[in-house]
């Protein structure tokens, strides 16, 4: 089982095409650690508003009666893929890992079958 620190940095330097990774409080909002980003990406920002793009799914999927759980959302942007994983793991509900990607270098299927890998060490 792997730690915080642990799963971000293999998340970094594991999955092909990373630009940062951060695990998300979505009851927060807050960010309980990040790994890359930048100038161009600010991590903690990202982690604040992909906290909404949550709760905005979470809620229309009630509205909608749906009885289903959310694995992952995909925002893709011209040069990049954002990719929101909800946790599902003991101790982890609230929790989200999301990723930057560079959609030149990532292989978008591997990166969500490698983040699923790494959601399953992660201990809390």
């Amino acid at each position: 089982m792997a730690n915080t620190e642990t799963v971000l940095k293999e998340a970094m330097t594991g999955i092909e095409g990373t630009l940062g990774v951060a695990l998300v409080d979505y009851t927060s909002g807050m960010a309980l650690g990040t790994l890359g980003g930048g100038k161009d990406l600010d991590l903690t920002v990202a982690a604040a508003g992909n906290t909404d793009v949550v709760r905005a799914k979470v809620r229309t999927m009630e509205h909608l009666g749906l009885k289903d759980e959310i694995e992952d959302i995909l925002i893709t942007l011209g040069g990049q893929y954002h990719l929101i994983r909800l946790l599902k793991g003991r101790g982890t509900n609230g929790l989200f890992l999301y990723l930057a990607l560079d959609k030149a270098r990532a292989n978008l299927a591997m990166a969500r079958h490698q983040l699923r890998r790494i959601e399953a060490e992660l201990e809390l």
